[in-house]
């Protein structure tokens, strides 16, 4: 009984390339403009998340508080931080928006 044919690596890839073509024979590749994606729409696809861990009172007071005005903690956490910049000397919120829009 003879030994049967052994397939090579080397075998399977150039059997899966086809025919060699020359290099003349080859087309260049096409160049593709990709445009730019559409920003993101809504403040979660675009805006970065961030936690922030409260003790249960200080938790408390902040959600009485949205309570009390009718808000969401979120517009108070934003007007917070909006004082903490122009305590700082920082730029606002509305003028850091302004600069990304440009």
């Amino acid at each position: 009984m003879s030994k049967s044919h052994k397939v090579s690596l080397r075998s399977i890839v150039a059997a899966s390339m086809g025919p060699a073509t020359a290099p003349e024979d080859r087309t260049p590749p096409r160049v593709v403009s990709i445009e730019p994606a559409p920003p993101p729409r809504t403040l979660k696809q675009r805006a970065k998340q961030m936690s922030v861990y409260l003790e249960p009172p200080v938790y408390d007071q902040l959600r009485d508080l949205a309570h009390a005005e009718r808000t969401k903690i979120h517009p108070l956490m934003l007007e917070a931080l909006d004082m903490l910049f122009r305590q700082r000397g920082a730029r606002s919120i509305s003028q850091l928006m302004e600069d990304q829009t440009r």
